[in-house]
């Protein structure tokens, strides 16, 4: 299967090069044609309206197949975005991408002269005729070897030279300008801004929540109970007071296991004290099914990313105990150049959606620090949560 992709993929390039000689053929001939008619219409104008109109129309049609071709044919995601460039644009890639066009047919025909001289040869010497009298000593097929594999060599590496300066080409005249990438930019960030607010303010109420419902109704009932424990012995009740305060101690006891726990959710302190890979190895600990951890990150990550590294472990494995029914799950954190990868997978029943309120929170975290942050769990599963950090 990957050698019929490889060929597939091949093929789809070749066509799409001698796609593009013709479009380089047709782009010369109607520059040129469209200078020798706007040329006497430029006099008046009305007719010069008219044929700027319809010039512009043709340019942009151009460049928009021009794109797509480089979407379908060569495989460039990128190309498949470029929208908004006017007719000056448009015109200026045209003008520039012809030349690069024609050196890619030119390669091509040298392919093709090259296999009609291999084939010509390999035909005349079968059917026992000499070309030009030449006959097939082992020096001579040797020599024919080594010059078509030699000459096939720098042939690809034309047509790869080619593609890779049809695309960039594509994207300096087609692609967005510096200004629409400072643009783009300045919305992803006022993007992040809105969303860091909203899980600062959502992991607030969580906290409020936890103590109200949880550690406030346990301080409750350790109050109540202690007084009990005070009107017991203030009647005489030794035995029962001494029972109440070994409750109210067993349950300041859970009060305390409970506030660490709140804690540790809000900033957890092994963090600074031992470090990612111990903490993870904590949470794994922790959880009720077999969590394995392999942690391959030589240098220690800037702490912003190990936060957020941290919580989306935590945030996964907690989801995957309690919704997906898994039995296993596994915690790889590797580092590669300038960037930290996270993955968290498990094998239980998928279908964790994206937009729920856990997952959501940590993908606003992670791109506040310009991560990427992606789920990909079908139903029936597995699941694994993926997120790479920037680390520079």
């Amino acid at each position: 299967m990957r050698i019929w992709g490889a060929v597939v993929a091949s093929a789809r390039l070749v066509w799409g090069l001698a796609v593009g000689a013709l479009t380089a053929v047709a782009t010369l001939a109607g520059l040129a044609a469209g200078g020798i008619v706007l040329a006497p219409a430029l006099a008046w104008p009305s007719a010069r309206e008219a044929s700027m109109h319809r010039l512009a129309r043709t340019v942009l049609w151009l460049a928009e197949f021009e794109r797509h071709r480089l979407y379908r044919l060569f495989g460039d995601a990128e190309a498949k975005t470029y929208r908004g460039y006017g007719p000056e644009r448009a015109l200026a890639y045209l003008g520039v991408r012809w030349p690069v066009g024609l050196l890619g047919g030119g390669i091509l025909l040298l392919f093709v002269y090259g296999a009609g001289t291999i084939v010509f040869f390999v035909w005349y010497w079968l059917t026992g005729r000499y070309p030009d009298n030449i006959p097939p000593s082992p020096w001579i097929i040797t020599y024919l070897a080594v010059a078509c594999g030699f000459a096939l060599f720098l042939g690809v590496q034309g047509l790869i030279g080619v593609v890779r300066l049809e695309r960039n080409v594509a994207r300096r005249f087609l692609g967005p300008t510096p200004a629409d990438l400072l643009r783009v930019r300045i919305e992803q960030l006022s993007a992040t801004r809105a969303d860091v607010v909203a899980a600062v303010d959502a992991e607030r109420r969580r906290i409020e929540r936890d103590l109200h419902d949880g550690v406030q109704q346990r301080l409750v009932a350790l109050g109540m109970l202690l007084g009990r424990a005070r009107r017991s012995g203030a009647a005489g009740d030794e035995a029962k007071s001494a029972d109440l305060l070994a409750q109210a101690h067993a349950e300041s006891r859970e009060i305390l296991d409970e506030l660490r726990e709140v804690a540790w959710r809000v900033y957890p302190a092994a963090l600074d004290t031992l470090g990612l890979k111990d903490a993870l190895a904590g949470v794994a600990e922790r959880a009720p099914i077999p969590v394995t951890v392999r942690y391959d990150v030589p240098d220690a990550p800037p702490a912003p990313v190990v936060t957020a590294a941290y919580f989306v472990v935590s945030e996964a494995v907690t989801n995957a105990v309690k919704h997906a029914s898994a039995s296993r799950i596994e915690i790889v954190v590797t580092r590669e150049r300038k960037t930290m990868t996270v993955r968290v997978s498990d094998d239980g029943g998928g279908g964790a959606d994206p937009a729920g309120a856990g997952l959501t929170g940590l993908a606003r975290r992670v791109a506040a620090l310009d991560g990427r942050f992606a789920v990909i769990s079908p139903v029936g599963g597995p699941t694994e949560v993926r997120v790479v950090l920037p680390c520079a």
